[in-house]
């Protein structure tokens, strides 16, 4: 049997960060990974919110592998005839510390890994943990079992380890993240996208779905697009359609179809996102073992937001600390690792989830997925058109018609206004 002061349960960016805080501390730590190299299982449809690095790795906009820094941020309200953007850009969001970028994950989750496996950790890959033992983890290698005084559990949305422990609660809002990445020379998507240089665009859209509740994105790479949907699976069954012909539809409309014709199709993709954030989290702290990433569903899906790897790294670096410190004290019991949850609440880590927990019910609701994107569209369109034959509609007048042809009660409007400034205040 292989002796380590900690095993990590899987080398995304939960698990590096992690493994690379406890090697830090001078322990020793083995950071398992069931694909041959960290990033190899991993798909990935949005935006890298790297400012929680500042703490791990010093300039690490210097050194981590991006595609592109994120300067233009568009949300995008659909019908099937209509498209309203609230378009962002921000000149210094392409300056260092920078704001966000686009990255592959294969790369990205090498290079942390990396990090570790440089501070002191060891990173072991084609292995899988098959569960937990007396002593540490099981594995499917020949050789035995690792054992650790404490296992972090980052082993996915899906965590066998939190089922195991008695720790996973029913995920609700589990979404399906589709993926295609569409190739497109370097200077088209410059042109098409009002971009130079590094600087990259993020669109994040709602109103693509149809009946299914969820959403869809677009952004750049050096040279490709990524585009994709992510669906509520309970909907997705019900409605009997295949995810690529809804992103063939978001590919064709109006406002999409201009920024990605032309690209040749070089990758699809699909993974499980835990979207139902705070309300779902397990239990985060057991005896011996920590819960950290999506194994915890710290995946922020908030309407104008969709974060997960920047919580993944926060929470994983908080999880090597504990860890480390309840080492030290020589108490691994629940009870000393529960400066984890302590740390995770006095950060954004919790901080957000907690603020924001109503906001994943009401983007996935009916009336925000169905009803609000035609009321939004025909009030910017009443708002805008001019015929002459009349004076202009006061806006109580469009809102009146817009609510009445879209089938939205005051009541709702109201309510559904006050839940989001409340998580947005």
């Amino acid at each position: 049997m292989t002796e380590f002061d900690v095993v990590v349960v899987g080398a995304g960016p939960a698990g590096s960060a992690a493994a690379l805080e406890v090697a830090r501390a001078g322990l020793s730590v083995a950071l398992v990974e069931r694909g041959p190299f960290p990033g190899a299982k991993n798909v990935f449809g949005g935006v890298v919110y790297g400012r929680v690095l500042d703490e791990l790795i010093p300039r690490w906009w210097e050194r981590m592998p991006v595609q592109r820094w994120v300067t233009r941020r568009s949300t995008m309200v659909l019908t099937p005839t209509q498209a309203l953007t609230v378009d962002l850009r921000a000149q210094d969001w392409g300056q260092a510390p920078y704001n966000g970028a686009t990255a592959h994950r294969s790369e990205l989750d090498s290079w942390l890994a990396e990090q570790a496996v440089a501070a002191g950790a060891t990173l072991i890959t084609s292995t899988v943990v098959t569960g937990r033992s007396a002593t540490g983890v099981r594995t499917d290698r020949p050789d035995g079992d690792i054992a650790a005084k404490v296992v972090i559990a980052c082993d996915g949305v899906n965590s066998f380890l939190a089922k195991e422990a008695g720790l996973f609660k029913a995920r609700e809002h589990n979404t399906l993240g589709v993926k295609e990445t569409l190739a497109l020379p370097r200077a088209v998507i410059d042109e098409r996208f009002g971009l130079t240089g590094d600087e990259g665009a993020d669109f994040e859209i709602i109103g693509c779905t149809g009946d299914i509740p969820g959403g869809g994105f677009l952004y750049t790479n050096k040279e490709s697009v990524g585009i994709g949907v992510v669906l509520e699976l309970d909907g997705l069954t019900a409605a009997k359609v295949r995810p690529e012909e809804l992103i063939a539809e978001l590919k064709a409309h109006p406002a999409i179809a201009p920024l990605v014709r032309g690209g040749e199709l070089v990758e699809y993709s699909a993974h499980l996102i835990p979207e139902g954030g705070y309300r779902t989290m397990p239990e985060l702290v057991t005896d011996g073992m920590l819960i950290a990433g999506d194994a915890a569903a710290m995946c922020l899906a908030a309407g104008i937001w969709l974060e997960g790897v920047n919580f993944a790294l926060g929470a994983g670096m908080y999880a090597g600390r504990a860890a480390a410190a309840a080492i030290a004290k020589g108490d691994t019991s629940k009870a000393g690792l529960a400066a984890y949850r302590t740390m995770l609440e006095n950060s954004f880590v919790l901080g957000d989830h907690r603020r924001l927990r109503d906001m994943p019910g009401l983007v996935l609701s009916e009336r925000v997925q169905r009803r609000y994107p035609g009321l939004v569209c025909d009030l910017a369109q009443g708002m805008f058109e001019v015929d002459n034959a009349q004076p202009k509609p006061g806006l109580r007048k469009l809102l009146r018609e817009a609510r009445r042809t879209h089938g939205v009660r005051v009541r709702d409007l109201l309510r559904d206004g006050i839940t989001a400034m409340r998580s947005l205040s």
